[in-house]
């Protein structure tokens, strides 16, 4: 026997009258007439051919079939009042997954003492963080989120600032030692570079008005941060290192900083994300607070373009 939609609702009209006990009663607490509350109930009996209810002018009582037929009716009832109240909860207290991607240096620097933080604020949002130097296809691997660095190729997705990453250029002191430190920008041309292939190759240099731009050459490149400022510190040429990791390292006496009176352009930092996607509340809230954490602890992240 199949169910209609119209069934679907005198089942919920029949639990109701049961559970409160009359006809007025029912109608009140769903807010519908007597008059289609006993529409329903008659047309439910109708359908099924069998009495639910013994009626009289002052009470009702459920007969063997309404007994038994009462019991589906109300878990019917009970799964829909649970549905809404799932949804209510999620509008007031935000969960469900959230699957984001990120380079593996940002993500470990920067990306995931942010979510740790988020995460003690939304504990029912479920977070899995993809940590990879390799461009995911957002789409295809249903992401939500991308941490990026540069325009937007694919027009079909949508993406929103977070910050900006701030670099330098280092170089060991073995290997200064050894090649010497550049002065000025058209020393770099003649110099090794340990290669970042995510980034330009093209380094792009300002000093006042005046502008340079560089072709970096080398015979090592690597699409991971963490490895570029390893060959770097080794002595195998110079990179262009993050701010934040660089001055640790600087500190210590393994990196050395040159032409800090030259500008680099900056790189902006994007959350990017489908199209859409930023209509979600759980996204939105993670969007707007990370946006509020970087500018708040000025944070230099690491990226993939």
């Amino acid at each position: 026997m199949n169910v209609s939609f119209e069934q679907l609702k005198s089942m919920v009209v029949f639990s109701q009258v049961v559970e409160q006990g009359s006809l007025s009663g029912a109608a009140k607490h769903i807010g519908l007439s007597r008059a289609v509350v006993s529409y329903h109930l008659k047309k439910l009996e109708a359908h099924l051919q069998v009495k639910l209810l013994n009626r009289s002018t002052r009470s009702i009582s459920l007969t063997e079939e309404g007994q038994a037929y009462y019991q589906s009716c109300k878990v019917i009832a009970e799964q829909a009042y649970s549905a809404n109240k799932q949804i209510e909860n999620m509008k007031s207290e935000p969960m469900g997954l959230i699957r984001m991607t990120c380079p593996v240096n940002a993500g470990l620097e920067n990306i995931v003492p942010a979510l740790n933080e988020f995460k003690r604020m939304y504990p029912k949002i479920e977070l899995d963080v993809m940590l990879t130097d390799d461009i995911v296809n957002i789409i295809n691997q249903g992401i939500d989120i991308a941490i990026r660095g540069a325009p937007l190729v694919d027009s079909t997705l949508q993406a929103t600032k977070l910050s900006v990453l701030q670099t330098c250029l280092c170089g060991s002191p073995e290997y200064f030692n050894k090649h010497g430190r550049p002065k000025s920008p058209s020393d770099l041309s003649v110099h090794d570079w340990v290669i970042y292939k995510p980034l330009k190759k093209v380094l792009e240099l300002k000093k006042g008005s005046r502008s340079f731009s560089i072709e970096m050459k080398g015979s090592i490149s690597t699409n991971n941060a963490s490895a570029r400022t390893a060959f770097v510190e080794g002595g195998h040429g110079i990179g262009r290192i993050p701010t934040y990791d660089a001055l640790p390292k600087i500190k210590q006496g393994t990196l050395e900083s040159v032409l800090d009176d030259y500008q680099f352009s900056d790189i902006n930092i994007y959350a990017v994300f489908p199209p859409g996607a930023a209509d979600s509340k759980k996204i939105r809230l993670l969007l707007d607070f990370l946006k509020a954490y970087f500018d708040k602890k000025s944070v230099r992240m690491e990226l993939n373009h």
